[in-house]
């Protein structure tokens, strides 16, 4: 393990992305620790890049037309050398978050597993009210989001067991969905 002040790295994704950024990083590891059970992986690199892959898109950090996910890996790379992270480490740490929005089979586990549990974190139930809670005066727009975001998230996961719940959580979803528009009469 490197010497890496983990504590800080939480304080700082809490302050930087409020309570979704620290409890979506949660989430992701333990979507990992399911998704990547009886796989070799890097648990380090995954711990830090799966508190470090949305910085760029905090307000403290996101910049007018530059993607999250790049400027994360340029904050988190900054960040990382600064404080001596593992060189070893930092190659497939800053991969990780560069590509936590990609679907390519071939890149290394850690990138594979954190692009999974990303996608698989906006499926369900929690996609959908994170997408209404996001436009909460304009409903039609969310359910636009939530229904577009539904295949292009399915078609982006690469393991059989995230596809696994991937299946289950869009069920999730389309039961929420169509529970919405019977309430609201199509009113919404």
């Amino acid at each position: 393990m490197s010497e890496i002040d983990k504590d800080e790295i939480v304080r700082l994704t809490e302050e930087y992305g409020g309570q979704w950024g620290i409890n979506h990083t949660r989430r992701l590891l333990e979507l990992i620790s399911v998704i990547g059970k009886d796989r070799q992986y890097n648990a380090e690199v995954i711990w830090v890049a799966a508190h470090l892959h949305d910085w760029g898109g905090y307000p403290k950090w996101m910049q007018a037309g530059v993607d999250h996910a790049l400027r994360s890996r340029q904050v988190a790379e900054g960040f990382l050398v600064e404080r001596s992270f593992a060189p070893e480490l930092l190659t497939p740490t800053l991969e990780c978050i560069e590509y936590h929005h990609g679907s390519d089979p071939t890149r290394r586990i850690e990138t594979i597993l954190l692009s999974d549990a990303d996608a698989l974190d906006f499926l369900g139930v929690v996609g959908v009210l994170r997408d209404f809670s996001k436009k909460p005066s304009d409903l039609r727009k969310a359910y636009e989001v939530v229904q577009n975001r539904k295949e292009k998230l399915r078609q982006s996961i690469c393991l059989e067991t995230s596809k696994t719940i991937a299946v289950q959580r869009l069920e999730k979803m389309e039961r929420l969905l169509e529970a919405f528009e019977e309430e609201t009469f199509g009113y919404f």
